[in-house]
């Protein structure tokens, strides 16, 4: 199998990295044993353009992926979220290779009319729509010739790449890293826990109240010397919904607290792999509960770890994508299967 991978692969940053899902599907590919070719759209618009016009570069880089596409000759091309890459040029790379399947992941919120947008334009251009929530909303990009379905954030032990629920001593007991703005939901739960959790514990909150934002080697040094962690969503509620942060607390065997509201128990067994709250009362109580019960913290983090590698691994999902895409028998049991719209 030969990948095309177009997504925001984050050149310009200087390996200011983020631990995003594009380059866990790109390491599920070399573990897979599938040769893949890498396209950064947004970095290629801006190398590309002339004196800095962003439309102009975006303009070349879609020339580019068409000559890309007719260089590599993929089987599968699998595209992020690449707002510069217009229709027409998937359009081209179709007509330059006709055998060839095409499919886009979205891993932003559904419930958000930029996501919703992106997830509408792309449904008559692509043969499978992925996104990180679930439930019947999917049927609404469904079309005679396309497949919409769930695909969990996945994660890679090359990235998750520690375990803390092996170690002793740790930086913070608990930590929160978003970027909230102030009508979001999740300021006013950060609040109230962090007021029920003063003197307690070792809180460390980040790019929220002054408190700068934390990137790249920082952002997983900070998660590497963590005990535990809420996994908080801007919204709750929608069926297996979560942002991206999940794997990165599981995938490192930090303890995390999940909400109840989006059906995550379907996966992680409650207080054998994962915890899970409704309130802020509830989730301080908890945190509480697991920091004087080290062991019982111990075992659920570690459980939680083996079981989100295993069922959500970059492997197994990207394999998921080009088994619905190619409207292939699925290979393995996949957990997720049930949430496939044809």
């Amino acid at each position: 199998m030969r990948i095309l991978l177009v997504d925001n692969l984050m050149i310009r940053r200087w390996g200011n990295l983020r631990m995003g899902p594009g380059r866990k599907l790109a390491c599920g590919a070399v573990r897979n044993d599938w040769r893949i070719c890498e396209f950064s759209d947004r970095d290629m618009a801006r190398l590309l353009a002339p004196a800095g016009i962003r439309a102009i570069g975006g303009m070349i880089a879609n020339r580019k992926l068409v000559k890309t596409a007719k260089n590599f000759r993929p089987d599968a091309v699998i595209l992020g979220h690449c707002d510069y890459i217009t229709n027409e040029t998937l359009s081209e790379i179709r007509k330059a290779l006709p055998g060839a399947k095409i499919a886009h992941f979205n891993v932003d919120p559904l419930w958000q009319e930029s996501t919703a947008a992106q997830m509408e334009r792309r449904m008559e251009s692509c043969d499978a729509l992925f996104a990180t929530t679930a439930g019947p909303v999917l049927r609404k990009w469904k079309t005679a010739r396309n497949a919409v379905a769930f695909m969990p954030n996945p994660s890679d032990t090359s990235m998750e790449c520690e375990d803390n629920s092996l170690k002793k001593s740790f930086a913070r007991d608990v930590f929160f890293a978003g970027n909230p703005r102030p009508s979001d939901p999740r300021m006013a739960l950060v609040r109230e826990l962090r007021e029920r959790l003063a003197g307690r514990c070792r809180f460390d909150v980040f790019a929220m109240e002054g408190a700068p934002q934390i990137w790249g080697a920082e952002y997983e040094r900070v998660l590497a010397t963590t005990k535990m962690a809420p996994n908080i969503n801007r919204r709750e509620g929608d069926k297996w919904y979560s942002s991206d942060r999940m794997a990165h607390l599981m995938g490192y065997g930090i303890l995390t607290f999940i909400s109840d509201k989006g059906s995550y128990q379907d996966f992680f067994a409650p207080d054998r792999e994962a915890v899970y709250y409704s309130s802020a009362e509830e989730l301080a109580d908890k945190i509480l509960f697991y920091m004087d019960r080290d062991p019982s913290r111990a075992a659920v983090a570690h459980a939680g770890r083996e079981k989100y590698h295993a069922i959500f691994g970059g492997a197994d999902v990207l394999r998921f994508m080009v088994e619905t895409m190619f409207g292939d028998e699925y290979s393995r049991p996949y957990p997720w299967r049930s949430e496939v719209y044809r």
